[in-house]
């Protein structure tokens, strides 16, 4: 993978920007169940009340509650309020007579501090509360539970607290120490029962402040969740932009570097492979950006955060979140040490897979002419299944994964509800915190079930990026020199072997050795001799096809390794030994070897080629279709299509490479005859295997066993080559070699 990390390069901005985007995702994510928490906290339990010292308090309930501190607590909290007079403004204006409706009298009011200041005062406060209610219970007092079930009001409470004057100060301070020792969050809860007390003395709705509280947060949640989700949107749309992109630079870029192979190259790769390299492989690695961008970064952040939201929740129960992601790590690996190694089969598979299918339908006429249909049915049949079987597996096993992450979470949340109720019923851990926790939890497992997709992904789309990268990386046995040299305008047509030499590789021996010959404009060189004596190979060197390795080839006077291949290539016209049309129509295909062809230069070419006897008989004439690779026309039509293509080109040199051998024999004398009038000063070099094809040549070349045994005339040579001899008396009459 790390080898094709390059492409993610162009797109450096839209990662960062979609990183920075799933910060704000993970953000939100992480906020909501800290607000759900206060709502059922704050909102639900303490009536919207956010701290336990009053924001405002009569005179009678400041002399109560400061009796149950000591005097340094006394002094910090009463210097923390202000006495007003009912009839006073508050800085706004407000009278506090409309705040505070019942306040008869002077009331107290809280100034603003800071933040650790209220926390200080709700502790202060809420141990004074805790104090007098203890004091109370330990006096048998029947009333003193209403305090803690929010049943009592002030009058109540005063009456009540009246017993408490009998009480020693000792055993009030007493009492307080031992309060102090509480739970901080205790203390401010019990702190906030009795504010309610003091803020319905004074005329504060507190359900209007509950319910105020409520819409305010929901109000926040859904502003935060808006954004959250906006964020989610452009996140799946900037990643699957970049994936896409990489994905089209990936299938370009190979399918450049396929162009570039010679054949060394493509007898090392199979055609189905290159196939399932340029398509599946590169759709895997896409699928695996797509789902990486958003859940590599994302799942991280996530599974931190909320550890570290839910350990701030509840450290006493960060021991189920630990056990339940030793759990999913092992889960986890012991289904990746199962069917990682069953990726790469999967990869080979499917291109055993390919190759089955386009050898079945590229040579279905033969199969149905052999009567093999029935072995080429079980010949796929047993490549499906081999491929269906490794799928099966790996799917059953990756099964297992949602079920079983399942049972955790649900076991997870059974047991943050059992241990949280005990906590909840000692006073330790309020509900809200419990729910929030339980959020947190669930989001550090989802965060392992997304990397452990991530796991699944990850494997085959690895095995992938190394098949298209050993395709990239694949050096090319012909390139252009890096300082060409020009042609030579005084040798323009001139083709010439000297000494060459060529062996495949890691063959054992030459396939062509000591070759010498010089093919002039103006002028036809026949190649002719036995199958496998290397009459192709010649054809394929002269295009650079294959490199020489020994001796030269020069073109234009020009050793073809010292010129670009393309420039190479513009000056020769190839009719290969198989006629290979596109699908398109008869025009487009004549036209591949000049776009800019005029309709003239198309049916003249057709007419030399032969071709437009046939072309006439079609309605549509140039227009007509041509199906993939030319099914749709025969072997005869296809070579004189390809040769129609090769002489619109106009090129210097001409290279047939057993393009007749699909003519009948008068079509074939029309055609040469036709040939010798339009290619005129062109160098014409056909290799054959007919000797009517090639007997009028100016020079014919024998080859027998990759060597040149005769060199002449068709006359010259029925004298002085045996083989040569041997060849045309299997093919001509008494009379023709007479």
């Amino acid at each position: 993978m790390t080898k094709l990390a390059k492409y993610l390069k162009p797109f450096s901005v839209g990662l960062i920007l979609t990183i920075l985007l799933l910060v704000v995702q993970v953000v939100s994510t992480l906020s909501l169940p800290n607000y759900m928490s206060d709502i059922v906290n704050v909102g639900i339990q303490q009536n919207g009340i956010t701290h336990a010292a009053p924001e405002a308090i009569s005179e009678t309930g400041m002399q109560l509650i400061t009796t149950f501190m000591d005097e340094s607590e006394k002094q910090t909290f009463t210097q923390s309020y202000t006495r007003k007079a009912v009839t006073d403004v508050n800085k706004s204006g407000v009278s506090y007579q409309t705040l505070y409706p019942k306040a008869t009298g002077a009331l107290y009011v809280k100034q603003a501090g800071s933040a650790k200041n209220q926390q200080q005062l709700d502790q202060i406060f809420g141990a004074a509360a805790m104090t007098m209610a203890t004091l109370l219970q330990d006096m048998g007092t029947a009333d003193a539970s209403a305090i803690s079930t929010q049943q009592m009001d002030s009058t109540t409470l005063y009456q009540v607290a009246k017993m408490v004057d009998s009480v020693p100060q000792s055993a009030i301070s007493e009492v307080h120490a031992n309060v102090l020792e509480k739970d901080p969050s205790f203390l401010k809860q019990s702190g906030i029962v009795l504010s309610k007390i003091f803020l319905a003395e004074i005329g504060v709705d507190v359900m209007e402040t509950q319910t105020s509280y409520i819409l305010r947060i929901g109000m926040i949640m859904l502003v935060i969740t808006l954004l959250g989700g906006i964020a989610t949107i452009l996140v799946s749309f900037l990643s699957s932009r970049i994936s896409s992109a990489v994905a089209r630079d990936l299938r370009k870029d190979v399918f450049e570097r396929i162009e570039n192979f010679t054949n060394a190259e493509f007898d090392r790769f199979s055609t189905a492979s290159l196939i399932t390299r340029c398509t599946n492989d590169v759709m895997q690695i896409q699928r695996f950006l797509t789902m990486g961008i958003r859940m590599i970064a994302y799942a991280p952040i996530m599974g931190l955060g909320s550890v570290l939201m839910a350990i701030d929740k509840s450290v006493s129960m960060s021991w189920i979140i630990a056990v339940a992601c030793l759990v999913l790590i092992g889960l986890i690996m012991v289904l990746m040490a199962i069917v990682m190694p069953k990726f790469k089969v999967i990869q080979t598979l499917v291109d055993r897979l390919n190759l089955v299918s386009r050898e079945n339908l590229s040579g279905l006429m033969v199969i149905r002419a052999f009567g093999t249909q029935a072995y080429e049915k079980q010949r796929f049949a047993l490549a499906n299944d081999d491929l269906t079987k490794t799928n099966l597996f790996v799917n059953r096993v990756m099964s297992l994964m949602m079920p079983l992450m399942t049972l955790v979470m649900n076991g997870v949340t059974l047991t943050i509800v059992w241990v949280g109720a005990h906590q909840i019923a000692n006073s330790v851990l309020q509900v809200g915190d419990m729910m929030a926790f339980m959020q947190y939890a669930l989001q550090i497992i989802m965060a392992f079930l997304m990397l452990s997709f991530m796991f699944v992904m990850a494997p085959r789309a690895a095995v992938s990026a190394g098949r298209i990268a050993e395709v990239l990386e694949t050096g090319i046995a012909i390139k252009d020199p890096e300082h060409p040299e020009p042609f030579k305008e005084e040798r323009k047509g001139y083709v010439e072997f000297n000494h060459v030499n060529f062996r495949y590789h890691n063959a054992e021996e030459d396939v062509l050795s000591d070759i010498t010959f010089t093919a002039k404009p103006g002028e036809m060189t026949a190649i002719i001799g036995s199958t496998g004596s290397g009459k192709s190979t010649i054809a394929n060197m002269i295009l650079r096809f294959y490199d020489v390795t020994a001796g030269e080839i020069l073109v234009d006077g020009v050793d073809v390794r010292q010129v670009r291949q393309q420039e190479l290539r513009e000056k020769i016209g190839y009719i290969p030994q198989k006629g290979m049309l596109f699908s398109g129509t008869i025009a487009s295909n004549l036209r591949y070897g000049k776009e800019d062809a005029t309709d003239a230069e198309v049916e003249d070419a057709a007419r030399v080629a032969q071709a437009i006897d046939f072309i006439d008989e079609k309605p549509d004439r140039f227009d007509t279709p041509i199906s993939q690779g030319g099914s749709n026309v025969s072997g005869g039509q296809k070579q004189r299509l390809s040769i129609a293509r090769a002489l619109i080109k106009k090129p210097e040199i001409f290279v047939f490479d057993d393009s007749f051998s699909a003519l009948d024999y008068k079509t074939d004398v029309m055609l040469r005859k036709a040939l010798n009038e339009s290619t005129g000063d062109s160098t014409v070099i056909i290799i054959a295997q007919r000797v009517s094809t090639i007997k009028h040549a100016q020079q014919i070349i024998v080859l027998d066993k990759g060597r040149i045994v005769g060199k002449g005339t068709h006359e010259e040579l029925l004298k002085t080559c045996t083989p040569y001899y041997e060849i045309a008396s299997s093919q001509l009459s008494q009379e023709e070699l007479a």
